[in-house]
């Protein structure tokens, strides 16, 4: 597999994907930050963004919103006339960052944060008979729940619609099976299921941490 050095990660950036300069300043502010690797890079960012517009996308689900780089991607890539992004975290410090962005960007009554936990917030959507409502979903949250965020977006996105579940490969520790950390083991699991899922047809992409995209039949 061909090794991604810094100068071809330069290269990809400059000619393969476009990032508009709000949304560059998001990426720049998380990258100074402690937990910078809990955001999407820049490629799975595009990545998501021209999926959002290859299928068409208008309504959409980003879990684990974390300073909102993923949430704003996506919201660029939405009809300006009625595409709606749904963003859940749990974090009011980082609630407040993502907010700060997506105003400067003029993307804040497009994207609707839930700050709190997020299976609480995607079960309001439920319960509000939004099941089938939504055309995409990212996943980016605490690894051990992602079972249950999956049979959650699996009501709410639309036959035909994505489903993109980050860090499925756990830097490489999925594939050990001696390796039985928390996360681990959940990862596995869930790809797994996924992989014997007849309600899904899915694709696991070696993109950074690993990003498996499911396509709800």
């Amino acid at each position: 597999m061909l090794e991604l050095s810094d100068a071809l990660a330069a290269y990809v950036r400059e000619v393969g994907i476009v990032e508009p300069r709000p949304l560059a300043a998001l990426r720049e502010e998380t990258e100074r930050m402690e937990n910078a690797h809990w955001a999407s890079s820049a490629e799975q960012a595009a990545l998501l963004g021209f999926l959002a517009r290859l299928i068409g996308a208008r309504r959409t689900l980003d879990i684990g919103t974390f300073t909102g780089y993923s949430a704003l991607a996506v919201a660029y890539a939405l009809p300006p006339e009625d595409g709606e992004v749904r963003a859940f975290d749990d974090s009011p410090a980082f609630a407040e960052i993502a907010r700060r962005h997506w105003n400067a960007a003029g993307m804040s009554e497009r994207i609707h944060l839930h700050v709190g936990p997020a299976s609480d917030g995607v079960d309001v959507l439920i319960a509000e008979g939004r099941a089938g409502d939504f055309d995409m979903a990212f996943i980016d949250a605490d690894k051990p729940a992602y079972d249950g965020y999956y049979e959650q977006t699996l009501q709410l996105v639309r036959p035909g619609g994505l489903i993109a579940l980050d860090n499925v490969l756990w830097r490489g520790t999925v594939a050990d099976p001696a390796s039985t950390g928390e996360n681990t083991v959940a990862l596995r699991a869930l790809t797994r299921k996924i992989q014997d899922d007849a309600r899904v047809d899915a694709c696991l992409l070696p993109i950074r941490d690993g990003l498996l995209l499911v396509r709800r039949r």
